[in-house]
């Protein structure tokens, strides 16, 4: 056997224990909601669904720091110009980066270690949508909601028109936004940690926040489950 074709075979084998097949993770979002959201994702844009309606998108294994989001009471023009009352980002239909706080996120990385999708429900940004983010595949059982009346409920210090602001949005501090890498929860964090005890609640709620399924796992995101 020639090295050239030896090294070639090397290689193939190489890759092919070392890097898990190409598959995009699909993501259906779905409004449950009686009333009209905007869809958001980064990456994917942005959708208007009415009441039942569902949009389709997918993500490329290796894409990292990844958002769902709904937006709510949005007007835009046919160029999709225009602004939301919760969740806008950039006055654009089609987002191009994160949306305006509050908002519920549905946060995810695709084909990370160990052949790993990382995914978790995050209230660090405050909450305006109910949400549930959970696998459509069958290799994955993991559902994860935050359903709470937390607007309803929110604390005067975080309440806004249509939603519930996280701490760190509102007060800017490294005590809430844990800049320096050393907060831990807050009365404001326990709020929200109550309600939903799935979801992160202030940026090192790690341990009971940060969920796994297996490369290859499709989603599913229903806005007011």
């Amino acid at each position: 056997m020639s090295s050239l074709k030896a090294l070639s075979i090397f290689s193939f084998l190489f890759a092919a224990l070392h890097f898990p097949s190409v598959h995009a993770a699909t993501f259906d979002i779905t409004n449950k909601c009686p009333y009209t959201v905007w869809a958001a994702a980064v990456p994917g844009g942005g959708r208007q669904l009415n009441n039942g309606q569902k949009w389709t998108i997918s993500a490329a294994p290796g894409t990292t720091h990844a958002r769902i989001w709904a937006r709510t009471n949005c007007k835009f023009d046919g160029a999709g110009r225009g602004s939301c009352q919760t969740g806008d980002c950039n006055g654009l239909l089609a987002c191009q980066g994160y949306g305006s706080p509050p908002n519920t996120l549905a946060e995810y990385a695709i084909g990370q270690y160990a052949n790993q999708d990382y995914i978790d429900i995050s209230n660090i940004d405050g909450f305006n949508v109910p949400m549930e983010f959970s696998s459509a595949s069958a290799g994955c059982t993991r559902v994860i909601k935050c359903t709470a009346d937390i607007v309803g409920q929110c604390p005067k210090d975080l309440k806004v028109q249509g939603g519930c602001n996280g701490p760190c949005p509102v007060f800017k501090t490294d005590q809430y936004c844990c800049n320096s890498g050393t907060c831990g929860p807050t009365p404001f964090s326990r709020y929200f940690k109550e309600r939903c005890p799935d979801a992160y609640s202030y940026p090192k709620d790690d341990p009971t926040s940060l969920f796994t399924c297996p490369t290859g796992t499709n989603y599913k995101v229903i806005f007011c489950p």
